[in-house]
């Protein structure tokens, strides 16, 4: 009977320790994945690092050379809600996931549609804006053409930035066309110019904006023929990063921020003497 007791009081004596050193390994790893965290390295740091790349109206400069659109708003506002500074680090866009994830910057705040492709390599907050694709196109090559499905023919050559949502876009519902890739918008919208081709893709507003800049040569068929939805991306398995972004997106959504910061870019002019 001695035995017995003793025997019980061994096992009940270790599973108290095993549960001890098992909580204190769980307060240890849960400590450690807070120190880990993005936003944490942020805060200590004083500063966010925001990758992006130049797209009109979502970033670009002034005349002075100062970064303004709809995305610089919303992440100096992320900075200023933080209590830190802000630094832009401009990335090409074909590259700009791989430069997350090696760390060159802590977010990508860049007009990045969540695609299921995408969300294999990162994370994403949940949406705070959307877009959609939709064509500026050449008076003379283009003329008749009315809607997305009159580009989808085999002499038709269209022109998209490489790496954006326009490609998948213009191969699902233009596989008959010819498609150029380019680094840069500008050089698309140069090429659209110089009539090498029928029609840029692009994100919307700016294949409204080129036509209104250049009516004599171009036009615009404003009506997107896709919706995307609009996140900003994290390195994958950084959850309370995630969940700190998420909440603040939920807070300047309800203050009406988001919406007229997206009125003021995308359904008014008002910025453009800023840029010529």
């Amino acid at each position: 009977m001695r035995n017995r007791v003793s025997l019980f009081q061994a096992v009940v004596a270790a599973t108290v320790i095993c549960s001890m050193a098992i909580v204190s390994f769980a307060g240890t790893t849960q400590q450690k994945l807070v120190e880990e965290s993005t936003i944490e390295q942020v805060v200590r740091r004083g500063v966010i690092r925001v990758g992006m790349s130049t797209f009109v109206p979502w970033a670009m400069k002034d005349k002075t050379g100062k970064w303004i659109g709809f995305e610089i708003d919303v992440a100096s506002r992320l900075a200023k809600d933080m209590g830190v500074k802000i630094q832009f680090i401009p990335t090409k866009w074909a590259g700009i996931i791989p430069a997350l994830l090696t760390g060159k910057f802590d977010v990508l705040i860049g007009g990045m549609t969540i695609r299921p492709e995408r969300n294999l390599k990162v994370n994403f907050t949940i949406p705070y804006d959307y877009s959609g694709q939709t064509i500026c196109a050449h008076r003379v090559l283009a003329a008749g053409f009315k809607r997305a499905e009159d580009f989808n023919r085999p002499d038709v050559t269209i022109s998209a930035r490489l790496g954006s949502t326009s490609v998948p876009a213009v191969k699902r519902h233009m596989p008959q066309a010819k498609l150029r890739l380019f680094d840069d918008e500008a050089q698309a919208y140069q090429e659209l110019l110089n009539g090498k081709v029928h029609a840029v893709v692009g994100s919307i507003p700016m294949p409204a904006y080129q036509a209104l800049k250049h009516p004599d040569r171009l036009f615009a068929i404003p009506e997107p023929f896709t919706r995307e939805l609009i996140g900003i991306a994290v390195r994958k398995g950084d959850y309370d990063t995630i969940n700190y972004l998420n909440n603040w997106l939920r807070m300047v959504g309800v203050e009406g921020w988001l919406k007229d910061r997206h009125k003021y870019w995308f359904d008014t002019l008002d910025w453009e003497g800023m840029i010529q």
